[in-house]
């Protein structure tokens, strides 16, 4: 694959991994829409990790503690702050990993990625996160993060499976729609993002790492490198903006896409 398009794709995958904005949509359409080869799982799966080591750099503190709570919960300890960050994580993660692991088994998966869909998703759930923004309460911090949240954002983060979506997107709405305040519920759904990440590249590893050849790894080693660096500029970014702005400027931007796209598939 061209070094440019290796390029373009991690830049968009590192971009809008942890943006409210949709990475697997983008992902999808750019092809769609460019005349691009798709870049297939070995490049989906590099640039996940690239965006894995991101959010891990960003988050360091809160990723050490929850390293440190998984050795907690594995020797019995479950009342400490390590253990319970990690009991929550976990818990977060369990109803996506399930959902997808059914989609993908049935081949629904391949179905809903489509123009349409996409098209469809970012307008309607940019408007779902405009509305909870707007009208949710800021009541909760991070510390105040409990095992029945952890559900309910775990059962919100399903949503992300349709493509257009958004996982960071739909985890911030389900965190603002419990009260918790723009950085808290970023960060929240940040870190959720973790072992998401985590269950979705171990899937997509599982089905590629018989066909890789050494070039195939050349490409995703360039990929790898270009998303983690775009990732970590934009998380930056949007943690810093999230002092002063609030998630507006993403919702325009999905819905002015979403119009754009159901134009394009209905014409």
């Amino acid at each position: 694959m061209p070094v440019f398009q290796l390029i373009i794709i991690a830049v968009v995958q590192g971009i809008t991994e942890f943006l409210p904005i949709s990475s697997s949509g983008h992902l999808i359409l750019l092809p769609n829409l460019s005349g691009m080869e798709d870049q297939g799982q070995v490049i989906d799966v590099a640039v996940h990790v690239g965006t894995l080591f991101a959010v891990c750099l960003y988050f360091r503190a809160e990723v050490a503690l929850g390293i440190r709570g998984l050795g907690h919960l594995l020797t019995g300890q479950t009342k400490t702050p390590a253990a319970r960050l990690a009991l929550l994580l976990i818990i977060s993660t369990i109803p996506v990993v399930l959902a997808g692991l059914v989609l993908s088994v049935t081949g629904l998966d391949e179905q809903l990625r489509s123009v349409a869909v996409i098209g469809w998703a970012m307008l309607v759930f940019g408007i779902v996160l405009y509305w909870f923004d707007r009208t949710g309460a800021e009541l909760r911090e991070f510390n105040d993060w409990s095992l029945k949240h952890a559900v309910i954002m775990g059962l919100w983060q399903v949503l992300a499976l349709i493509p257009g979506t958004s996982r960071s997107g739909i985890t911030i709405t389900g965190a603002r729609s419990l009260g918790y305040g723009r950085e808290d519920a970023a960060r929240i759904a940040m870190l959720m993002s973790i072992p998401t990440i985590i269950a979705s590249g171990t899937l997509l590893s599982i089905e590629v790492i018989a066909t890789a050849d050494m070039q195939a790894a050349k490409d995703g080693a360039i990929a790898a490198v270009f998303s983690f660096v775009a990732a970590l500029g934009a998380l930056t970014l949007m943690m810093r903006l999230l002092k002063s702005v609030s998630y507006t400027p993403y919702v325009v931007y999905r819905v002015i896409l979403g119009l754009a796209l159901l134009w394009i598939a209905y014409r």
